[in-house]
């Protein structure tokens, strides 16, 4: 680990001190998009399998809140609404992206945000500011760690560094002092994991699901914990038996500072239009392009190689995954999904899809190869390379190394709404996005944030079919 040039005090110090007349217009525009962004794909993640089955815990363990369970709108404690509406916004992979850190920070730090500012009756501008904190401390953290490296060691990083980023917004909203933060961040030190051992099991995939959920609600309980007294170590971070001690390696602590003159990390999140894993979406960029936007028959296609980075290789080749999760995590099935149905039938990645003769033939076609001329730009950007050969001898090549949804090539507000209305509509077609949209809108002047989370039910929620179905 380099020399330390930032600790947990300071970033704390900084935190705490963060004041809302500190955002700008665009600040708010953009918190905006991510709050719209997240209300749905929570919402999508709440009828899947692991999305109810969290919400029957919460009736048995954490109900009476007066946070807000997504989905059912039944009342929670904070903490255990965290878990629940963590799990379902990590739930069909469609949550946003901090690339650098390799992480979904809108799972975890907005779920906190949301639970906590509830229960204790935040206004609007206390849990927007609480928001921009925790995307601060989880996307620091996260760079800091190095989050290749992480990987490589078998963590996943939103599971890994969320909680820091859970218990800073939660903090912020209870009032914690600098201090009182660092000792909640010595607490979530000792709660701080997420195993990628899913990858290698697809039948243990559901509990990735719960890699927001469980450091939403650890950075919760954290905070709750250090509010009451509870004392722990101040060098939770950077110790010698710290955060990037124990995680990191080739860890660089001056990375927890943030460089004057820069944005707010919020800015720096990619939003996912497709529902697979992050590292694909510049690939099915890629094959948007080689196909003249999907116009040439899979059939025509006698040969597909994708050139890809290290990081998108490990972990992401099965070829006849047997869930959702792997099937999402899967390279080659995500290339016979996207080609069969196109890159937003969500419901491709669905267990009916897994034997389907359509994606599996061309799943069959694919060959991965490792470029490592891409490899220098992870995580910064997370880039692809596509070749197809069609049957007559014709080749075709395209390199996207920006996908659509990131910093460099943006969802607009507009595509964001489009989203959100393609899986709201999918679970519910007479489900009334505006009034979701009117609460995030407004949510900045609200003395309290309960018209936005009671705007995040499903009616008839018990009775709804599993989804999402949307083309």
């Amino acid at each position: 680990m380099k020399k330390d040039l930032c600790t947990s005090m300071a970033l704390a110090e900084e935190l705490i001190a963060l004041d809302a007349g500190q955002l700008s217009p665009d600040d708010f525009d953009q918190l905006q998009r991510l709050l719209l962004d997240h209300a749905a794909v929570t919402l999508c993640g709440s009828i899947q399998p692991w999305g109810r089955a969290l919400t029957d815990w919460a009736r048995q363990y954490g109900s009476g809140g007066r946070a807000v369970l997504a989905g059912c709108g039944e009342g929670a404690t904070a903490s255990a609404a965290a878990l629940v509406n963590g799990t379902s916004a990590h739930g069909y992979e469609l949550d946003d992206t901090h690339d650098k850190s390799m992480s979904h920070p809108g799972a975890v730090v907005i779920t906190a945000a949301l639970v906590v500012g509830a229960e204790i009756g935040a206004t609007g501008r206390d849990v927007l500011t609480a928001i921009v904190a925790g995307y601060e401390a989880m996307a620091r953290v996260g760079m800091a760690a190095t989050p290749i490296r992480v990987i490589e060691k078998g963590f996943h990083p939103t599971g890994t560094f969320g909680v820091f980023g859970a218990a800073a917004a939660a903090g912020r909203l209870l009032g914690l002092s600098p201090l009182g933060l660092a000792h909640a961040w010595g607490i979530a030190l000792s709660m701080s994991s997420g195993s990628c051992q899913f990858a290698f099991e697809p039948r243990g995939t559901m509990v990735k699901r719960m890699h927001a959920g469980i450091p939403a609600h650890n950075g919760v309980i954290a905070a709750q914990l250090a509010k009451l007294g509870i004392a722990a170590p101040v060098q939770a971070i950077e110790g010698e038996f710290g955060f990037l001690k124990l995680i990191g390696e080739e860890s660089d602590s001056s990375l927890l500072a943030k460089v004057p003159g820069t944005r707010f990390e919020i800015h720096n999140i990619s939003l996912k239009p497709y529902s697979c894993c992050r590292k694909f979406h510049s690939l099915i960029d890629a094959l948007d392009e080689v196909t003249g936007g999907f116009s040439v028959d899979a059939d025509a296609i006698a040969r597909i190689t994708v050139r890809s980075p290290e990081t998108a290789i490990n972990s992401h080749l099965m070829r006849r995954p047997d869930s959702v999760m792997a099937a999402q995590y899967s390279m080659p099935f995500i290339v016979g999904a996207t080609l069969a149905y196109g890159p937003r039938r969500y419901e491709a990645y669905g267990e009916p899809h897994h034997a389907d003769p359509r994606i599996l033939s061309i799943v069959d076609k694919v060959e991965s190869v490792h470029d490592a001329e891409l490899d220098p730009v992870v995580p910064a950007k997370m880039p692809n390379r596509v070749e197809i050969e069609l049957r007559g001898g014709e080749v075709r090549q395209a390199t996207v190394m920006d996908s659509l949804g990131t910093p460099v090539h943006p969802m607009s507000t507009d595509g964001v709404i489009e989203k959100a209305q393609a899986l709201l509509d999918g679970l519910d077609p007479d489900f009334n996005l505006q009034r979701i949209a009117a609460a995030v809108h407004a949510v900045a002047d609200a003395e309290s944030i309960r018209t936005l989370t009671e705007s995040l039910v499903l009616p008839g929620y018990e009775a709804l079919a599993v989804g999402p179905k949307v083309a």
